[in-house]
C-alpha cells in the first residue's frame, strides 16, 4: 500500500525540509542539554523542568516523524498557466455573484492542503472553493457548498 502524495509548492517542500533539519541538528542538541541539566535537579518525580524538557522532546520528534513523511511522499506542483484551466497552482481571480451584484474581486491561489492558509488567501484544492474551481475556466461560473453556506463565483482570470 503506497502512502497518498501531498502535493506542495517548491518553496514550501524547501521550507520543510530546513525546517526538518534544524529539529534534527539544532533542537535535538537542545533537548538533550536541557534534559541533563533538568537531570541534575535530582528528583525528577517532583522535577517540573525534567517534566517541561520531555514534553519538548516528544514535541520534536512528532514535528520531525510529521516533516519526514510529508517531504517523503511530497509531490511538487505545476504551476498553473495564464488562460487555461484552474489547477494546483494556478492563481484564480473570482468575483462573488450574488442577487444584489457582484462583489469585490479576490484573488486565490490554489495550493496542496498543506499549504493552504485563508489569511494568505491559499486555499487547498480540497475545500469546498477548490474542488468548485478546479477544472474550470476564465468565463465560467462556479457552485458549491461550504461549511458557511452556499457560494456562487465567476472566474475572472486564471494565472
Amino acid at each position: 500500500m503506497s502512502a497518498k502524495k501531498i502535493v506542495l509548492s517548491r518553496e514550501a517542500l524547501a521550507t520543510m525540509a530546513a525546517e526538518l533539519k534544524d529539529l534534527k541538528t539544532v533542537k535535538r542538541v537542545e533537548v538533550a542539554d536541557r534534559l541533563k541539566e533538568a537531570i541534575a535537579y535530582g528528583d525528577l518525580s517532583e522535577n517540573s523542568e525534567y517534566q517541561e524538557a520531555r514534553d519538548y522532546q516528544a514535541w520534536v520528534e512528532t514535528r520531525i516523524a510529521e516533516l519526514e513523511e510529508t517531504v517523503k511522499n511530497a509531490e511538487i506542483l505545476k504551476s498553473g498557466g495564464e488562460g487555461k484551466k484552474v489547477n494546483i497552482g494556478s492563481t484564480v481571480k473570482v468575483v462573488e455573484v450574488t442577487e444584489e451584484g457582484d462583489s469585490k474581486p479576490i484573488e486565490y491561489h490554489i495550493v496542496g492542503a498543506m499549504e493552504a492558509n485563508v489569511f494568505d488567501n491559499k486555499i487547498s484544492n480540497e475545500s469546498p472553493v477548490g474542488v468548485a474551481l478546479m477544472g474550470k475556466a476564465k468565463g465560467a461560473d462556479v457552485e458549491g457548498k461550504a461549511p458557511a453556506g452556499t457560494f456562487k463565483y465567476r472566474i475572472l482570470d486564471v494565472k
